[in-house]
């Protein structure tokens, strides 16, 4: 069988950036004390004109600029996002007419917390397999919200990544996935909050290290693989503590990790992170290299992926679209003045 898995990819991440100990300082907070904490020197904000519609717009385009493929033979778009712009009305379908894939498309918009971005990529994954559509666009983009004040505000960041999946010049093989899932309330918003609302530490080793620790380990079982198999693993980031943290647990090395750990640098992208990881991890990838990546989405679950590099990487071409870390790069710093205006922190009816 031929291999079904990444024919494309690109990432969106918000120019503006506020550093954590300018929140900090708004809250009387020792700011130093939490960026160490956390690992998260400052996040990604969103301008007042953009949105999860706009992020994953622009990283579909991105992912397009790489390859040779008609938007029209684009049969599935699958939109994970836990901040979709709006209650009723669909993402995927602004996302469509904007890259000219419609109007033969199926469309669906996802939720599952932090995760929904990588089920879109395993639908698309089985879609392409059973020859329901000849590529499919899975999109993990976000614009996540936080209480002033809270410890979310700390980390809750913007950005996203797109993955056109299919049959030919597959960059990155997608050999085996699996899911663990379980009804664990460890961080939720109810409708009509504004704000969301966790569990303290109860989303850390119930929640976070129990989700990701089982579906990599089973699929690493499944794949028959052990850690010095792969030259690079992706885990979800809500901090930089818990990917460090897990990846030891789990018998990877930082090595194994750094070039998809950016939540360093941009915060935590929500149904971005995952994503945005292994955008990262592909753009320095050679041919050969096997790829762990193991999503979570509060509530809770986790979708894990063992991946090959294939040798089309080696003619890829990268420099079509920007490269993660030059997204990053191209920063603007803002206060927390204008952050709160551009989040709307300060919205009232």
């Amino acid at each position: 069988m031929s291999d079904i898995g990444i024919v494309s990819y690109g990432g969106s991440i918000p120019r503006l950036r506020i550093k954590t100990e300018e929140i900090a300082d708004v809250w009387g907070k020792d700011g130093k004390r939490i960026a160490n904490g956390l690992g998260i020197a400052e996040k990604s904000v969103p301008s007042i004109d953009q949105d999860t519609a706009t992020i994953s717009v622009e990283a579909a385009r991105n992912a397009l600029k790489r390859c040779q493929i008609n938007p029209q033979d684009i049969g599935a778009i699958f939109i994970g996002s836990e901040s979709h712009p709006y209650a009723v009305k669909p993402t995927g379908t602004i996302v469509g007419e904007a890259i000219g894939a419609t109007p033969d498309l199926m469309v669906a918009d996802y939720e599952f917390a932090c995760k929904a971005g990588t089920a879109g990529v395993q639908n698309c994954y089985s879609h392409v397999k059973t020859d329901l559509v000849k590529y499919g666009l899975a999109i993990g983009a976000d614009t996540a919200q936080a209480a002033p004040g809270d410890a979310l505000e700390f980390s809750a960041a913007a950005g996203g990544a797109a993955f056109i999946i299919g049959k030919k010049d597959v960059i990155a093989a997608i050999n085996h996935t699996y899911s663990f899932a379980t009804d664990t309330p460890d961080f939720w918003r109810r409708a009509e909050q504004k704000y969301p609302r966790h569990g303290g530490r109860f989303t850390g080793k119930p929640a976070y290290f129990k989700h990701v620790m089982s579906a990599a380990n089973k699929m690493m079982e499944i794949a028959d693989t052990n850690p010095e198999d792969y030259s690079h693993a992706v885990f979800h980031q809500p901090n930089a503590k818990f990917p460090r943290k897990v990846a030891k647990m789990l018998g990877f090395t930082a090595d194994q990790i750094q070039a998809g750990l950016k939540v360093p640098y941009i915060g935590n992208t929500y149904s971005g992170a995952s994503m945005v990881g292994l955008a990262g991890v592909l753009d320095a990838a050679k041919p050969g290299e096997r790829i762990l990546v193991t999503s979570y989405g509060s509530g809770a679950g986790s979708d894990s992926f063992d991946i090959t590099v294939t040798d089309e990487i080696a003619h890829f071409p990268l420099e079509k679209a920007p490269l993660i870390d030059n997204i990053i790069k191209d920063k603007k710093y803002i206060s927390y003045g204008v952050y709160a205006k551009y989040t709307d922190l300060l919205y009232w009816e």
